[in-house]
């Protein structure tokens, strides 16, 4: 197989068009379509669909089946490579290099900055980049070899990743405060058809983790209201648009100002879930990921 060839449609599914092909590999359009088509010949197979067919669509291009086996072939070939440039970057000394770190929200926002900083300060010479979003999201780029190691809160059930337990994360049934007290004592009263709940949108953890409490304290919400974000749930809550499931750790100073209240869930064990340490199996762990990982233990 040609790897030049390879490379080329590489990136057209990559960059999600033949132009931006061109642009990044500073050839022409034309020499990027007939580099298409050599590999195609070569390989006796269709690639890419040019009739409007219903293949798999990859970032704007339409994949035949066979393309799509190609390009996941192609992604992992690329991924080693990329492998060896960054152990040979860091081999001087982790003198060069980027590490991309994937995290969920609550984990950006509360867990992750200490680990930053003392990397930052033993590797100064490494770009550090934070990529976030919800589990989903992050567990879908790790695949694609857009980032190097994942943070999230969600399981993840892509055989193709490993998932390991990281650390535990303490969770609060919370509502808004009236004159300093509580709406409700206990979580019973809040399982009636006046309870509304506001919750995390599908592929967060933190939706996942609200979805197992309810089902687990027979709950069953009969009003709910999705939101993009823990920040802008926090604020719902706090002025009374309904009651939420989140992290401790990002309303402990709300609590503790009387802006919001704990919900007693009785008869419960305290509230928690688990964080997981994500990696893509193909490819090998490469010393930046190596020496930041390290640093999670």
């Amino acid at each position: 197989m040609n790897l030049h060839l390879l490379r080329i449609f590489h990136t057209v599914i990559v960059d999600g068009s033949f132009s931006r092909a061109a642009e990044t590999l500073h050839i022409s359009q034309p020499a990027v379509s007939r580099a298409v088509k050599e590999l195609e010949s070569q390989l006796d197979l269709p690639l890419i669909e040019r009739s409007g067919g219903t293949g798999n669509s990859r970032k704007g291009v339409q994949l035949t089946a066979n393309g799509d086996v190609i390009f996941d072939h192609a992604r992992g070939i690329f991924a080693l490579e990329k492998a060896a440039i960054d152990d040979i970057h860091a081999r001087v000394g982790l003198k060069r290099g980027t590490l991309v770190i994937g995290a969920s929200t609550t984990i950006a926002g509360y867990w992750l900055s200490p680990y930053l900083v003392t990397f930052a300060n033993q590797h100064p010479a490494i770009d550090i980049q934070v990529v976030v979003g919800n589990t989903q999201s992050i567990s879908r780029q790790l695949v694609d070899c857009d980032i190097d190691i994942g943070l999230v809160e969600g399981t993840v059930n892509d055989p193709r990743i490993i998932c390991e337990h990281w650390r535990d994360d303490k969770l609060a049934v919370v509502e808004a405060t009236v004159d300093g007290s509580a709406i409700h004592d206990k979580v019973e009263d809040l399982n009636d058809s006046e309870a509304l709940w506001v919750v995390r949108e599908n592929g967060s953890g933190t939706r996942e983790v609200s979805e197992q409490f309810f089902e687990h304290e027979h709950i069953t919400p009969v009003k709910k209201i999705t939101m993009g974000s823990n920040e802008a749930i926090i604020n719902a809550v706090v002025h009374g648009l309904g009651r939420a499931l989140l992290p401790k750790i990002m309303v402990d100073n709300l609590l503790t100002q009387g802006c919001i209240r704990e919900v007693s869930v009785s008869g419960s064990a305290p509230l928690s879930r688990p964080l997981f340490k994500l990696h893509y199996q193909n490819r090998p762990q490469g010393p930046l990921v190596t020496a930041f990982a390290k640093l999670l233990q």
